[in-house]
């Protein structure tokens, strides 16, 4: 069955959208499997992805429970950051060794896409830039406060940044932070961190969360391991089932690489009448030239392809061809060439002199 990869950073509402698929595919009577981080680790921890060995067994045990999971009974969900090229790519190959059809949902928070509002009044000089995010302030100890708890500010100061010489218009209740990341926000709206509260425990620091948003690689619809890719921007933007339903059960899956696919069954003697029959061409060649001149067609019993002679061949530069016929013949085994063998290496020889 198909394989849906949700993408995007934290806080984006990927584990809502995944949830909200899996909730209608499930209403259709299909088997449906979500694979997540709390699943793999046992519960979500957010320090993973700022330890890259911690992150990189992460990211082998979630190919590792995709690849379990994929059969033609269940649809599989990711539901992960998946911020890499690369690891979408080893999805995608998953997929299609599998032949079954996948597609990407790329969740995006409100101005991700764009850049951050000004507010009005501020100087709009390239001096240092200050975001403001909509998060309570720490407790002591360092342990985060529940959302919504903790802050008097009104929701419209959210989503704005300003400039070093406008830092007094900031309410005291708001807690601002510096970041280096012009196009990345770093805020966090009332409605996303309820979001996040409601399906996972995970709090991301700010610096995580901007190491994050560095490294993150956007999806691609032009690399065909990115599509097809449906973007959603926001809780507000409906999730186009019909769209993602077409996708995964209309089209047709991705042809499986030569290397994914199983070598076709041959005889135990295949590789021993290859090499009996390519010596015993070369015999017959080498003696066969011992009377013909330049222009004469070489013909060989048992055989309907002849080689022109042109000039007197050795032993040596037929040996030569003959192993790489060998080499090449033995990628592709086929019980059904053997009666052919001696005409294809008549024909590879012929190709090969001329």
């Amino acid at each position: 069955m198909p394989l849906v990869v949700f993408c995007g950073l934290p806080y984006s509402g990927k584990s809502r959208r995944a949830e909200e698929l899996r909730v209608a595919l499930a209403a259709e009577g299909r088997a449906v499997y979500v694979v997540d981080d709390a699943e793999v680790l046992g519960a979500e921890d957010a320090t993973v992805y700022g330890d890259s060995a911690r992150e990189k067994a992460l990211r082998g045990a979630l190919r590792a429970a995709v690849e379990r999971r994929l059969s033609r009974h269940e649809v599989v969900i990711l539901d992960s950051l998946n911020y890499i090229k690369g690891f979408r790519y080893e999805l995608y190959c998953l997929a299609r060794a599998a032949r079954t059809p996948l597609c990407l949902v790329y969740c995006v928070r409100p101005g991700g896409l764009s850049r951050r509002p000004r507010v009005a009044g501020a100087d709009e000089s390239p001096s240092r830039s200050v975001s403001v995010s909509w998060r309570p302030r720490a407790e002591e100890g360092g342990r985060p406060l529940a959302a919504g708890t903790g802050v008097r500010g009104e929701p419209q100061a959210v989503d704005s940044a300003i400039n070093g010489r406008a830092q007094a218009e900031i309410p005291k209740e708001l807690e601002w932070e510096e970041t280096r990341t012009p196009d990345f926000p770093a805020l966090v709206t009332s409605e996303f961190e309820k979001s996040a509260e409601h399906v996972s425990g995970a709090f991301y620091s700010p610096q995580l969360l901007e190491a994050l948003a560095l490294r993150f690689e956007a999806p691609d619809s032009r690399n065909r391991w990115d599509r097809p890719l449906f973007t959603l921007v926001g809780l507000e933007e409906p999730l186009p089932l019909s769209e993602i339903r077409a996708a995964l059960f209309e089209n047709r899956a991705p042809p499986p690489h030569q290397s994914t696919q199983s070598q076709p069954l041959a005889s135990g003697t295949f590789l021993h009448q290859l090499d009996q029959v390519t010596s015993q061409v070369l015999a017959g060649l080498m003696e066969a030239q011992k009377s013909a001149v330049p222009g004469d067609l070489l013909k060989l019993s048992g055989t309907t392809e002849h080689l022109r002679f042109t000039r007197p061949l050795t032993m040596a530069e037929l040996s030569r061809l003959r192993r790489q016929f060998i080499s090449y013949t033995k990628m592709h085994p086929n019980n059904e060439n053997l009666p052919q063998l001696a005409n294809m290496f008549l024909q590879y020889l012929s190709q090969s002199l001329h």
